[in-house]
Parts: C-alpha cells; structure tokens; sequence
C-alpha cells in the first residue's frame, strides 16, 4: 500500500477492540469509540465515494460496532424485538400464501427487503456515510446526533408502517383464496409486486395483483396509488404533475381485472376505485397531524394548477377540516400549508377519490369519538385488528361484494389455465403449446367451425 492508505492498517485491531472479545471492556458510550476511531483512522479523503472498495470495507468493519452502539442508544432492544415479530407475522403469511395462491414469492423494496432481512444491521447502513462524515471531521458530535438519529427513527417508522400495510394485504389475499379455488390472474409468473419502482414506465398504472376467486369474481389491487407516470417534455409534465402531488391511499381495489387505472384528463387522475382501504399501525395514529404542503404547491403556474388538480380538491378539504371552501382557498393561495389531523386525512381519501366503499383498519383500539366520525362519513373501521386475521373478514366479504367480471378467467389464455389446473404459468409457453396443438388439429377444428355454421 502507498503512504496514503497506511492508517487502515489499524484498522482491523481496532475494530477487535471495540468489538471487546472475552474478558475486556466495551467502552462506555458509541462517543468513546469516536474518540479513538478518529484517532486511528486518520482519513484524508473529502468522500465516502473516495474510498476505493477495499478501503470501504475496511472502514465499514471499523466502525461496525460505533454504528451498533449508536443505533442502541436511538433505539430500544424492545422496539428491535417487536420489529422482529412484526417480521415473523409478514413471513408467515408469505408462505401461507406460496400453498393458496400459487405465488412464486414476493417482491418487496429495495429498503423494506433490507429490512426484513435483518433490522439491526439495515438501520446501521442508514448511518453509515454520517459516520463517515463524523470520522473525516465534516459533522461534529452534535449534528451527528442529530441527523443520525433522525435517519434511524426515520427508517424505523417507514419499515414498521410498510410491514403492518404489506401484512394487511397479503392477509386479505390468504383470507379470500381459503374460501375457495382463487388463482393469481396477474402477474402470470407468480411472482407478487409489493412494491411500484419502475412500474408505471409506460404511462399506465398497472395493478400489484388480479386475483381471481371462483364463484365470485375477480379484484384488481393497487399499492400507494397514484404515482408518477412517464412523461417527455414540460407539455407532458403539466399532463401528468397531478401523479407526482396526488394523495395516495394505501390500498385502491376495482372489480374485476383492471390492467390500468392512469385517467390524466380526470380528477383526480385515476379511475373512481370500487374500494379504499387505508392501514394504521401506530397506536396512538388518530392524535397525529399531516402538513399536506406538499401536495398543495403549484405546478408550472397558479392558472394551470387550479385548472388541473385543486378544483377537485378545494371542496374536499373543506368538508374534511369542517371549513368553508373560500378560507382552505385563501389558504392554498398564500401558500400556507394545511395541517389535518390523521382522521381529516382519511375522510378527505373519501373526498377525492369517491370510493363506492372505504375501510380503515388500526392495529389498536380506536376512540369511541374517532369510530363514529369516521363512521359518519361512510368509512367502516377495524379496529384492535393486531395481526388477527378473523379481525378482517369483515372486510373480505366487502370485497367479494365488489368482485366482478371473471368467469373463472379473463381471456382465453386464462380459461385454458382452469381447465388444465394451473395456478401458475408462463403466458408465452401456454400461448406457444396451444399454437402447437391448433397445428397438430387443424383438421379437426375446421372440421368442427363448419359443422357449428352448418
């Protein structure tokens, strides 16, 4: 190595001693392993991105137990246990479902894949260019403190509200599939989408999953809808700038097989859903506030936002905070942002989108009070659900009364897939097999398209 790299010689035995083997002492606090990183890294480079990968991996092993530390002391053994559990309840039912529903696996985030696989070591990722920074002197104590934690609160309230609204879903596809024959419509190749990244490339907005349950019908589930949709040039963009401020409920559900639901010209921007459900999984989520200013600002102009979007909206925030349309105008104008409480947010869902039906469901107890102003303006509530899922049959049979549009299949592919059994396939290689036997029999289909005209 040249004289540059010599002071990652230590940094091995330095990380043995702050991992503190048999028979010797941890240092206190992360602080004190600061004090003695910083004095044996010695880095020089300005970036963590300077770092060769070699070095990078040295350093990551460095700092190792001061990222751990530091993250035990932002979050509890109790809150990484309970985190743990939530895990165990979403696995369970991925693999329940793998048996019901013929599903491949499960695609998730990239962020909540991390997590899932394990919690700890994700939320030490999520500090490591702070602590970088930290050792090369660009933060001091504090602003580490500060944004380090923030970071880890931060990700840890993400991945418990992804788990909780991710387990609710794939709960209401275990739950609909035990009640009978149901098969994954869409995607084909079995493998479920949690997650949207990329998805809307197109220009449409194609569902998370179709399923299709024999008897009843089919439903077609969107995730945290309405997203952006490609676009080109700023005439595009003023299009489609509604899909970037949009409000996005949890979960849309439509009758039937829905393969996209992008309306740019409406408002809002997407089809009118059958159903919205909307998860919550924090146990005090009702005292909470949302400032929407961001979905509140302009797009390109006063004149083409009013135009586009907010026409629509005025009136719903105005039912929803209980005020007059002129006062959430003034506001909006004066580029205020507004303030609604978690169960303003959840009627102005309803406000918007207008669902034929909304169900809120809460983890935990909810207030007399809140029920019945949520119930008021048509949204049923499951409340004190945990991860119990006869607390959701409720909402099951809301679904299977929503459920049109299949007859068992949604094509003829599709109903070649029933008849043969198949829960899982690939489109192509069904399509490709069925052009083969049409060869093979050509004869005896003719035959049989004469004798059916005559």
């Amino acid at each position: 190595m040249g004289e540059g790299h010599k002071p990652f010689a230590l940094t091995r035995q330095l990380n043995m001693d702050a991992c503190s083997p048999p028979g010797r002492e941890m240092p206190a606090d992360w602080a004190e392993l600061y004090e003695g990183l910083r004095a044996k890294l010695g880095l020089r480079e300005k970036h963590v991105m300077d770092l060769g990968p070699e070095r990078r991996e040295l350093f990551i092993e460095a700092t190792e137990a001061l990222r751990e530390r530091f993250v035990l002391r932002v979050v509890s053994r109790a809150e990484l246990e309970e985190a743990k559990a939530w895990i165990g309840e979403l696995k369970a039912c991925a693999e329940r479902l793998r048996e019901l529903l013929g599903v491949s696996g499960i695609s998730y985030t990239r962020e909540l894949g991390s997590f899932l696989a394990d919690p700890l070591a994700h939320l030490k990722k999520k500090i490591f260019i702070y602590t970088f920074d930290l050792l090369a002197g660009k933060l001091d104590l504090e602003r580490f403190e500060r944004k380090a934690a923030a970071a880890i609160r931060t990700s840890l309230r993400t991945n418990m509200r992804s788990i909780y609204q991710t387990w609710v879903f794939l709960k209401l596809l275990e739950l609909l599939a035990a009640r009978g024959p149901s098969r994954l419509i869409y995607p084909e190749h079995g493998l479920l989408y949690v997650e949207r990244s990329g998805r809307q490339r197109t220009g449409s907005i194609p569902p998370n999953c179709v399923v299709g349950c024999a008897g009843h019908g089919a439903l077609s589930f969107f995730l945290e809808v309405p997203r952006p949709i490609a676009w080109e040039d700023g005439t595009d963009l003023a299009r489609v700038w509604k899909f970037y401020v949009a409000l996005r409920p949890d979960m849309m559900v439509y009758g039937g097989v829905v393969m996209d639901i992008a309306q740019p010209s409406a408002d809002p921007p997407v089809r009118k859903p059958d159903l919205v459900i909307e998860c919550k999984e924090l146990s005090d989520w009702y005292e909470r506030v949302r400032d929407l200013k961001g979905q509140l600002s302009r797009p390109l102009s006063a004149e083409e936002w009013r135009a586009l979007w907010l026409k629509g909206l005025w009136d719903g925030l105005a039912a929803a905070m209980g005020v007059g349309k002129r006062e959430v105008v003034r506001m909006l104008r004066e580029e205020r942002s507004v303030r609604l409480r978690e169960p303003q947010l959840v009627k102005l869902y309803r406000s918007v989108y207008r669902p034929d039906r909304m169900a809120l469901v809460s983890r935990a107890p909810v207030p007399d009070e809140v029920r019945e102003e949520l119930e008021a303006s048509g949204i049923m509530v499951l409340d004190g659900v945990g991860f119990r899922g006869e607390k959701l049959e409720p909402l099951v049979e809301e679904l299977f009364s929503i459920a049109k549009g299949w007859r068992g299949s949604s094509d003829l592919l599709s109903q070649v897939a029933d008849l043969l059994g198949l829960t899982c396939y690939d489109r192509r290689a069904l399509e490709e097999a069925i052009l083969g036997l049409v060869r093979e029999h050509k004869e005896a289909l003719l035959a049989r398209l004469h004798a059916k005209r005559g």
